[in-house]
């Protein structure tokens, strides 16, 4: 356990209250104001605080010194591949436990699910594929 929780954890967990308050208001308001899909409105927040992840992850939260595309690569499948699984677990989840509620309530809750589900998968492939460090060879 102490390999999986050591020093970046708070750090990671910093740089997510940012790339929540990007994302997290891009989607929201897309998804209220602008009328935008659930899918579409959750995918934009990940657009949003992708880069501003990439970045503060790989210099702050990881002192990642790797300069190439590989790289980039592999942290933008990391990002996708993640909010697939927590975005298609939490709306189903959420509409199974809330099934009396309006559809506007079962999405916006499971949006916010789905946020919790993908830090914690997004912490693992980050830390251990993403930003692994690579032996020298």
């Amino acid at each position: 356990m102490g390999r999986l929780i050591d020093r970046t954890v708070p750090k990671f967990l910093l740089v997510g209250v940012v790339n929540t308050l990007v994302g997290a208001g891009v989607m929201f308001l897309l998804f209220n104001l602008a009328g935008w899909s659930y899918w579409a409105a959750s995918a934009a927040n990940y657009l949003a605080g992708g880069v501003v992840s990439f970045f503060l992850n790989k210099y702050f939260t990881f002192r990642n010194k790797e300069r190439s595309w590989s790289q980039v690569l592999r942290f933008a499948a990391t990002v996708a591949v993640c909010w697939l699984i927590a975005y298609a677990l939490a709306k189903p989840l959420v509409a199974l436990a809330l099934a009396g509620q309006e559809q506007r309530v079962q999405e916006n809750l499971a949006m916010a699910a789905g946020m919790c589900l993908y830090t914690g998968l997004n912490y693992l492939g980050q830390r251990f594929f993403a930003f692994k460090q690579r032996e020298k060879e």
